[in-house]
């Protein structure tokens, strides 16, 4: 006698099937970060038992039955689902007594736990095919009404009718795809096998109390992840694959939640400049081509010469606001609005104005009272003019011997050297020098010649470039021995004239 197939447990079965096919895609469908899902699905069952089996068979019509789930997410190797399947199920048995037709409505309840194999071991959690099997217990229903023939004679049957009521423990197990159609959303195919722990479905019993009533039930569903990954910065990225969990708001990032960076210059776009030109991370992730520290978007002077310091527009800087920058001029401490040549230096003429030389009293080193507001002029240019040094270059007359002369006009120079000094002049800037009688600037054969001689020159010159009395008069004499405790003026009258004792 062939067995009829239950629409309850095909129900069952179907949404056994259909939940154990949304639980295995919780890699996407269902996630650490999602970690509920809910489905529905469609399902056929097929039956074998006492009067035979159709398993592998189409039913026709077709009997559709349906189920809903919900899963939770364990591991990304298992998941647990409460499973439902409903179906109402008919089916004509002709020539196979004694029945006739039989009738269910079936439900099936069970609780499965799913083993995934797209667990990042076997699979990528995210593949588009995830494979899974699936097994578990619960409990079967179903109210199953027939019409059956019985007789001493076959031929001379009598008709019945019979109902029952079954409830009874079962078990099940399932192997299914899931396909991943997005992040949340999944497409599930499964086949599982019911066994109910009874013989009342067909109400044939089988021989020794052995128990043939079972069922295959096919499905097909849908999964709907639940809930939404906690993402601290809200950049879309869950915090658990967040590389980046303080992205400010509103950033566009990777797909490891971090901000982009088009030019991979280290810096991301939200804070690059120029986020499609490789740049400096120290310049906002701006191109810096002639190195001076300042981005080319921003550079007015885009070729600067590398080591020279430049402004905040990238261009040379300009200490003193003369007009030549500061890698040029030679005095980048010039006052403002003093004229200056080529080399950002005072024009020479400036420098000469104050003074060019001071006299001194016949056999005298101490300058002249009349000599003070000259030196305090000198003592104002070398103040305003930081830049330059000064050489004093001391003279005499040609009164008296050579050794003498230079002794003399040494420290002409030097007294000169310490007036300033004492005004507060550095001394590494001012330099004195002893010419003696070699260098004159008027006639040493009369009075008012010699009185012009005895003298000191102002040299100004820039700080480390070749000094100025040098230049003008030449290598000064080694420096002279102290000068003698007397003076040669006590020899003897001499026949040109009487002896010069005196100096001058």
């Amino acid at each position: 006698m062939r067995k009829i197939f239950s629409p309850s447990r095909a129900c069952l079965l179907g949404a056994t099937a259909v939940a154990g096919s949304l639980l295995a895609p919780a890699a996407h469908a269902q996630t650490p970060d999602k970690k509920t899902a809910v489905g529905v699905n469609l399902s056929m069952m097929q039956y074998q038992g006492n009067l035979g089996g159709d398993f592998g068979k189409l039913h026709t019509p077709v009997q559709v039955g349906v189920g809903a789930h919900i899963t939770r997410y364990l591991s990304p190797t298992f998941d647990v689902a409460l499973l439902g399947n409903y179906q109402n199920y008919y089916h004509y048995i002709q020539d196979q007594a004694p029945y006739n037709s039989l009738t269910a409505k079936t439900g099936m309840f069970d609780l499965g736990l799913k083993l995934k194999l797209n667990n990042g071991k076997i699979l990528k959690e995210d593949f588009f095919l995830q494979p899974y099997l699936m097994g578990g217990g619960g409990f079967f229903v179903s109210n199953v009404s027939g019409n059956y023939a019985y007789g001493s004679d076959p031929y001379t049957p009598i008709n019945g009718s019979y109902f029952n009521k079954v409830r009874s423990l079962e078990v099940f197990g399932a192997a299914g795809i899931r396909f991943r159609l997005s992040p949340a959303l999944a497409l599930d195919v499964q086949t599982a096998q019911h066994y109910p722990f009874t013989e009342s479905f067909d109400n044939l019993g089988g021989p020794n109390n052995k128990l043939y009533d079972r069922f295959l039930v096919h499905s097909v569903g849908l999964t709907l992840a639940l809930g939404k990954a906690k993402d601290t910065d809200g950049d879309g990225v869950p915090d658990r694959k967040d590389k980046c969990p303080d992205t400010p708001a509103g950033v566009k990032v990777d797909l490891v939640g971090c901000p982009v960076d088009t030019d991979g210059d280290g810096v991301a776009d939200y804070l690059d400049k120029c986020p499609d030109v490789k740049g400096l991370a120290n310049l906002q992730g701006c191109p810096d081509a002639d190195g001076d520290g300042v981005a080319d978007n921003d550079d007015k002077c885009p070729n600067t010469p590398a080591g020279v310091k430049v402004d905040a527009s990238g261009c040379p800087l300009d200490t003193d606001g003369d007009g030549v920058s500061d890698d040029k001029d030679k005095c980048p401490d010039t006052p403002a609005g003093t004229k200056v040549d080529a080399t950002g230096c005072p024009e020479k003429k400036i420098l000469n104005e104050p003074t060019k030389y001071i006299n001194f009293d016949f056999d005298k080193a101490t300058p002249q009272p009349s000599s003070t507001p000259k030196l305090d002029q000198m003592v104002q240019v070398l103040n305003e003019y930081p830049d330059y040094s000064l050489s004093i270059a001391g003279h005499a007359d040609s009164k008296g011997s050579d050794e003498y002369n230079i002794r003399l006009s040494y420290d002409r120079a030097a007294s000169a050297r310490q007036y300033l000094l004492d005004k507060g002049i550095p001394a590494d800037r001012i330099e004195a020098r002893g010419y003696g009688e070699a260098k004159p600037i008027a006639d040493n054969n009369t009075e008012e010649g010699r009185a012009q001689n005895r003298r000191v020159d102002f040299d100004p010159f820039l700080t480390g470039e070749t000094n100025a009395a040098e230049a003008k008069y030449g290598p000064a004499p080694s420096e002279p021995a102290p000068k003698p405790a007397r003076k040669p003026a006590k020899k003897k009258v001499r026949t040109r004239k009487a002896t010069s004792a005196k100096r001058r």
